[in-house]
């Protein structure tokens, strides 16, 4: 009798065990569960109510750290915790969309880091970065020059300050009425050479002096040199080297020539004296190569559209990023061959080939695609050395910007943010907001330099978006 009371008792005991764990609210709830709830018309948590309530720190960490499931026909708000029902309005149509919401969410994003550059809240990324630290380590002999110069580089990155610059022109129809479409600078970054928008189509060539870049004043004089009309989508334009050098408005030099070249995504100019006064232009499954003093041109077969096209200096080598995520090189002096043995040097990524850009040994090369992958290649062993984490970009045509001498790399993303790495160790140093919201049209350009306007030029960033010019002080 009382050895089956005991068992009884047993048995009881881990009946109500067994009842007090609740599985459910350490887990998701399924698909067609939310649905059916959500279809009530309520505003639902993604994870079961049970889970917040019960003071579990688990399952707290574990709602934190999940990622929300995506429903048809719902948005998650985050701040509430709640999953809501897109309604549309009247005539069916619903100004709440996921585009927007993720929009909304990304320009509270970019308006709390403006405010946090304007009260100067900067962080610098590797821990202990200062001054008088590096200057301490440099005496002592724990530094070497050049590792000293580049984490200086690294701490004037993280303290540039944006100040907008006061443009002026000349030509009334220069300056404030068109978009900023590219802006670069001259090998001694005492000019920069810009494009600019045109209402009616085509685009303004201008030269920006940055002379009046000074540490008190903040002002440039733009200098419209010439007007290009697009007659014919894709036009590859030749501009003489006195457009940068004419200081009178009526000497300015026609353009030289204009191939009106149909569907061309790229071009470049070679440098090397083996092949002189010989352009690239990047087509749709070929590259065209163009003596401009004889015309001779020369075809090679790619089977992709060639987005990104450089030429070395050593060597008459091109340098060509297609579509396909292929990169690969061509010896100019060659003639064209059939089939694809002309290909000296190929290397792979997994989405379109944007931007290449050769280092100075030009025994690596910087590629970026539209899958935001920025890879640094060895083409001695054909292999990926670094990758730069942190880009976006889904369907643009964005260039990069490598500055060997502070041992920097800068780009722009989609997203309209700039960002810059270390060239050593990859590592993001800053993430800058564009000062305007972000869309397709409004993609900053940038130029970096620490000879930035010369020897009493102010070096910095500096950065085009929209009609306005911005100068991020680099002292």
């Amino acid at each position: 009798m009382k050895r089956n009371y005991w068992r009884g008792k047993e048995k009881h005991g881990w009946s109500n065990r067994k009842h007090s764990y609740h599985p459910h609210r350490y887990r998701r709830p399924s698909h067609n569960n939310c649905t059916e709830r959500l279809e009530q018309g309520e505003p639902q948590s993604p994870v079961n109510e049970g889970s917040s309530s019960s003071g579990d720190p688990s399952s707290s960490s574990l709602t934190q750290n999940s990622v929300v499931p995506e429903l048809p026909g719902f948005y998650y708000d985050s701040e509430k915790n709640r999953y809501f029902r897109l309604l549309p309005g009247h005539n069916n149509y619903n100004p709440l969309t996921k585009e927007g919401i993720q929009y909304k969410a990304m320009e509270c994003k970019r308006l709390r880091l403006l405010e946090e550059e304007e009260k100067q809240k900067k962080k610098t990324t590797r821990a202990g970065l200062n001054s008088s630290m590096l200057l301490q380590k440099r005496q002592l002999g724990l530094l070497s020059s050049t590792s000293y110069c580049r984490l200086v580089h690294e701490l004037k990155v993280n303290c540039m300050q944006r100040r907008k610059i006061e443009i002026h022109s000349p030509d009334s129809s220069v300056a404030g009425t068109n978009n900023f479409k590219i802006i670069v600078a001259d090998v001694a970054c005492e000019r920069i050479f810009t494009v600019n928008d045109v209402e009616h189509g085509g685009c303004k060539y201008g030269i920006i002096n940055l002379s009046g870049l000074g540490k008190e004043t903040l002002t440039v004089e733009i200098k419209l040199c010439l007007m290009g009309i697009a007659e014919t989508p894709g036009c590859a334009s030749l501009l003489p080297a006195s457009l940068f050098s004419s200081t009178n408005p009526g000497d300015r030099p026609g353009m030289l020539c204009s191939f009106k070249i149909s569907t061309a995504w790229s071009c470049a100019w070679c440098l090397n004296p083996q092949a002189d006064n010989c352009f690239s232009t990047g087509l749709t499954r070929r590259v065209l190569v163009t003596n401009v003093v004889t015309g001779h041109r020369q075809t090679f077969g790619t089977g992709s559209d060639v987005l990104a096209q450089q030429f070395a200096t050593q060597t008459p080598m091109l340098y060509n990023g297609c579509r396909s995520g292929e990169i690969f090189s061509i010896d100019v002096r060659q003639r064209n061959r059939k089939g694809q043995s002309w290909k000296a040097i190929r290397l792979f990524h997994d989405s379109a080939v944007t931007s290449i850009r050769l280092l100075e040994a030009e025994h690596y090369l910087m590629a970026g695609d539209m899958a935001g992958k920025i890879k640094l290649w060895d083409l001695r062993t054909a292999k990926c050395v670094k990758q730069y984490k942190g880009h976006h970009n889904e369907y643009a045509i964005l260039p990069l910007h490598v500055n060997e001498e502070e041992g920097l790399l800068t780009a722009v993303g989609q997203d309209c943010y700039t960002r810059i790495w270390s060239l050593q160790d990859a590592n993001l140093l800053r993430t800058i907001p564009s000062p305007h919201p972000s869309s397709k049209d409004a993609i900053p350009s940038v130029v970096f330099s620490s000879r930035l306007g010369g020897s009493r030029g102010v070096p910095g960033l500096l950065m085009a978006v929209k009609q306005d010019l911005y100068h991020f002080s680099y002292n």
